[in-house]
C-alpha cells in the first residue's frame, strides 16, 4: 500500500511537470502538494466529480464564537420586542414541514388568524416573509394585467402598493390626501364611481404618518361598485379594532413583528369568497410562483388536500402560533383597550412636555404608531441617539412624507404597557432638556 501511495505521489508530480503553465490546480496536484495519503483515492473523495481543487481562501472566514446581542427597548414603528414566551417557542425541536404534527400546528395558526381577523373565511395563512410578502401576495393574486386598481395614498405604504401593482402590469390610479390626514368616504366614493376599479387599496394603520384610516362604509362602497377591498393592517392588526367580515373587507394582510410581538418573517393573510373567486377566475397565471395562492393555499389545506409547495418556516410558525395563543388568552377587546390606554398615557406625558401630535384630528390618530411633531430648533436625530445611548430605548424619526418632521413611537403588543411608556417619556424629558427645550420653544429657536 505504501508503494502505491508513493507511486501516486510520483504521478502527481509528473502531471505537474507536463502542464507547468496551467492556471488551475487539479485534485491530483492538491494531493501531491499536501503529501496526502488520500491522493491514491482521488476520484472517490472530496473531488470525486472531477472538479479542480484550489486553496481555501480564509480572508473572509467567520463569524466565530457565540452571538451576543444588546438588550434594547424597541419603541419605534417596528419590529417591537418579542414576548419571551414567543422566543422560547422558537427553541423547540424542528419538525419536517410536511409532518402531521407540523400540519396540525398550521391548522391551529389558521384558526387563530380567523379570530384575529374576525372572519369565518377558511382562506387564512401565513405568507413566508415580512409584511411586504403579504402585500405582494395579495397584489399578485388579486390583480391581472389591464386591471384598474385605486390606491389610497396617505403615506409610504400606498406609494409602495402603487409601485408594486404597476410592476404587475395593472393600471394604477392614486388618490392622495395630505400627510397626517385620513381619506374621507366622500372622496373615496367619488373616486371609485369615477374609475370603477377592480380593487381599492387602503392602509388602516399608516406607520409613516401615524394615521388610522377609517374603514366605515368602504366595504359597502366596494360591493356596490363591483370592486374588491384590500386592506394593509401591518401596523394595526391586534392593536386596534378590525372586523373583516362585518366591515366587508375582501382581503387583508399584516406582519408578525408588530402587535403580535413575534420576530419578523411571517405575514398573516386573509381572503374571503369574493377575493377567492377572483383568484380562481383569473385569465392569466399569477406572475409569481412563490406567492401563487392556488399553489400556496394547497399547502395550507385550502382546497381539501395538502401538497408541497415550499419549505414552511417551521420555527417562525411556532412563534406565530404562540403569539396567536397569547392574543386569544388575553382576548381581542382587552388587547385593543390596552393599546388605547398606552396611547393615552403617552400623550398625557408628551403634552406635559409641550409636544404636539402630528395628526391633528384625534379620531385619526393611530394608537400603535404615534407621530410627534419635532419642535423648531430641536435636533430630532440627537434625541433619538440620546434615548438609545442612555436609556437603551429606540424611537424613530419620520419616514417618507414625515422625514425630519416627526418622531415615531410604537406601542405595540408586548411593548404596550405602562412601564415602557414611562421609559419613553423619561428619554424624551431628558433628551429635550439637553437641547434646552422648554414648553413650546427650544433654546436654539429662541436665540435664532
Amino acid at each position: 500500500m505504501r508503494q502505491l501511495v508513493a507511486s501516486a505521489a510520483t504521478l502527481c508530480l509528473l502531471v505537474a511537470m507536463v502542464a507547468p503553465n496551467s492556471n488551475q490546480v487539479t485534485g491530483l496536484e492538491a494531493c501531491a502538494a499536501n503529501d496526502s495519503p488520500d491522493c491514491s483515492l482521488y476520484g472517490t473523495g472530496l473531488y470525486k466529480t472531477g472538479e479542480s481543487a484550489a486553496s481555501v481562501d480564509d480572508t473572509f472566514r467567520g463569524p466565530t464564537g457565540t452571538l451576543e446581542v444588546p438588550q434594547r427597548f424597541l419603541m419605534g414603528p417596528g419590529p417591537g420586542n418579542a414576548n419571551p414566551r414567543i422566543l422560547a417557542a422558537q427553541t423547540l425541536p424542528l419538525l419536517g414541514h410536511m409532518h402531521p404534527p407540523f400540519l396540525a400546528i398550521m391548522d391551529e395558526i389558521q384558526a387563530g388568524l380567523r379570530y384575529l381577523f374576525q372572519t369565518s373565511s377558511n382562506y387564512t395563512l401565513l405568507a413566508s416573509g415580512t409584511g411586504h410578502a403579504g402585500m405582494e401576495m395579495a397584489v399578485a393574486n388579486l390583480l391581472e394585467p389591464g386591471d384598474t386598481v385605486l390606491v389610497g395614498v396617505n403615506g409610504i405604504w400606498g406609494e409602495r402598493v402603487a409601485d408594486m401593482a404597476e410592476r404587475f402590469g395593472t393600471k394604477v390610479v392614486t388618490l392622495h390626501t395630505e400627510a397626517g390626514t385620513a381619506l374621507s368616504l366622500a372622496d373615496l366614493t367619488a373616486a371609485v364611481e369615477l374609475h370603477r376599479p377592480a380593487l381599492l387599496f387602503l392602509t388602516q394603520g399608516e406607520s409613516s404618518t401615524g394615521v388610522r384610516q377609517s374603514l366605515a362604509g368602504v366595504g359597502e362602497l366596494c360591493r356596490r361598485n363591483g370592486a374588491l377591498l384590500l386592506v394593509d393592517a401591518v401596523a394595526s392588526l391586534g392593536g386596534v379594532p378590525l372586523f373583516a367580515d362585518a366591515w366587508q373587507i375582501d382581503a387583508v394582510y399584516s406582519g408578525s413583528q408588530k402587535c403580535l410581538s413575534a420576530p419578523p418573517g411571517a405575514a398573516p393573510l386573509m381572503l374571503n369568497e369574493r377575493a377567492m373567486a377572483k383568484v380562481r377566475g383569473r385569465s392569466s397565471k399569477v406572475r409569481s410562483y412563490y406567492f401563487d395562492l392556488l399553489l400556496v393555499g394547497d399547502y395550507w389545506g385550502w382546497y381539501g388536500s395538502r401538497s408541497y409547495h415550499h419549505t414552511g418556516m417551521v420555527s417562525m410558525w411556532y412563534a406565530v402560533r404562540e403569539a396567536l395563543a397569547i392574543v386569544s388568552e388575553e382576548g381581542l377587546e382587552a388587547g385593543w383597550r390596552r393599546h388605547e390606554a398606552a396611547h393615552r398615557q403617552l400623550w398625557e406625558g408628551l403634552s406635559q412636555l409641550g409636544l404636539e401630535p402630528f395628526v391633528a384630528e384625534e379620531r385619526d390618530r393611530l394608537a400603535t404608531v404615534n407621530t410627534i411633531k419635532v419642535p423648531a430648533g430641536v435636533d430630532w436625530a440627537a434625541l433619538c441617539k440620546h434615548a438609545l445611548d442612555v436609556y437603551a430605548v429606540e424611537v424613530s424619526g419620520g419616514l417618507g412624507p414625515t422625514a425630519g418632521k416627526v418622531w415615531r413611537v410604537g406601542l405595540m403588543g408586548y411593548n404596550a404597557k405602562p412601564a415602557n411608556v414611562e421609559l419613553v417619556l423619561a428619554a424624551f424629558r431628558s433628551g429635550l432638556a439637553l437641547q434646552g427645550f422648554k414648553g413650546g420653544i427650544s433654546a436654539a429657536a429662541a436665540s435664532a
